[in-house]
């Protein structure tokens, strides 16, 4: 455990005015001068053994009233920026937070501004970044150097129901990073050593079979698919559907403001299918360029009366009170590295996965079946 610099400090001058006695005085009683005790209450030299026995008996104090060790702000730490640039801050703004956690080998640093930060609850960071190079490194102050090498597990995608999983890591000494990212980049920053499990729900249109197909085709090492859930994902609208909304095939229709995901989205992916089966373009649907970049964001953009209508997952939806058409029913999975398989926070995870509490607690959000969560199996 790498432990924090400190250095002695001490409560003299308060003790010794509390008392009513002068430096002379006291350094007369302890025996030492008064120039020496002088350099000992300002800080600048520490006592020997016998001179603190002394001072604490002069002063009728214990001698951890008297001295005690402060602890120094840890040494700042290099890292890999991941999850997106980070913007330059005003003039006058603090620095920016930071998650910092490895990966194997890797210390990396995920920034908590952006538009990638779309949960809802202020997510407590490890560090702040103070300086940043053109190679994508930058410099993290910690808060507690301890933090840094505690048990971490770091998981992107898009299911909203992961922060049902924090307490139950949290429990079992695992901090859980979890970076709110599309399915295709969720699994490519699982290629790049950024995570150690990316969450999917990619549809190959050729076998009609969820996230195998991709896993292969965009990580470069084997992995095993782990199911979290099924899910029901549809079209997300206002409550009540005041404009009449039936349907995906409504967007041709004047007056109706989609808000939609970003590209790489399994979301994105359904909405685009519907629409060519539709037969309606992409550059007419007014607001089909608006991107958000999660599914409670959707649903928030729709909630706020900004939109009409957008594609996301019905927990979305229920949680922010509004109506919900159902598309499809997807599988998202969970898709962890064989390396990191052995791993003790993965270890954790999987057998939270296990536990039926998880499974009533994911589908009281709402359109979810969890009767095959941690199931496990190869991507072939």
């Amino acid at each position: 455990m790498r432990r924090k610099s400190q250095t002695l400090q001490n409560n003299l001058k308060q003790i010794r005015s509390k008392v009513g006695l002068t430096q002379g005085e006291l350094a007369s009683r302890a025996g030492i001068s008064r120039q020496a005790y002088s350099t000992l209450e300002s800080g600048n030299a520490n006592p020997s053994t016998e001179v603190s026995l002394r001072l604490a008996q002069a002063l009728n104090e214990r001698i951890e009233s008297l001295f005690f060790l402060a602890e120094q702000p840890p040494a700042s730490v290099q890292a890999e920026l991941v999850g997106g640039p980070l913007s330059e801050p005003k003039s006058g703004e603090s620095p920016q937070r930071a998650r910092l956690f490895r990966v194997g080998q890797k210390m990396l640093a995920r920034p908590l501004t952006g538009a990638g930060n779309t949960r809802h609850a202020v997510v407590a960071a490890e560090g702040l970044v103070t300086d940043r190079a053109e190679d994508g490194r930058v410099t993290v102050q910690p808060f507690d150097s301890d933090e840094i090498d505690s048990p971490t597990l770091v998981m992107l995608g898009c299911d909203p129901a992961v922060g049902l999983l924090e307490s139950g890591l949290r429990s079992r000494g695992v901090a859980l990073v979890a970076g709110e990212e599309s399915s295709r980049e969720a699994l490519m920053g699982l290629a790049n050593g950024e995570a150690h499990i990316a969450g999917c729900h990619l549809l190959d249109d050729v076998t009609g079979a969820y996230n195998s197909t991709w896993v292969q085709q965009l990580v470069p090492f084997p992995c095993a698919l782990v199911t979290f859930a099924s899910w029901q994902q549809g079209v997300i609208l206002a409550y009540g559907n005041p404009k009449g909304i039936g349907g995906v095939a409504d967007l041709a229709n004047p007056g109706i403001r989609l808000v939609n995901r970003q590209a790489g989205s399994g979301s994105r992916d359904l909405l685009d299918r519907a629409l060519a089966v539709a037969g309606i373009s992409g550059e007419t649907v007014a607001g089909y360029d608006r991107e958000e970049w999660g599914h409670l964001a959707v649903a928030a953009a729709i909630a706020s009366g900004n939109a009409d209508m957008g594609i996301g997952v019905k927990a979305a939806a229920v949680a922010m009170g509004l109506d919900f058409l159902p598309l499809e029913e997807e599988r998202y999975d969970l898709v962890i590295p064989e390396h990191f398989l052995s791993d003790g926070p993965v270890q954790v995870l999987l057998d939270l996965l296990r536990r039926p509490v998880l499974h009533c607690r994911v589908e009281s959000l709402g359109g979810y079946d969890a009767s095959n969560m941690g199931i496990q199996s190869p991507t072939g």
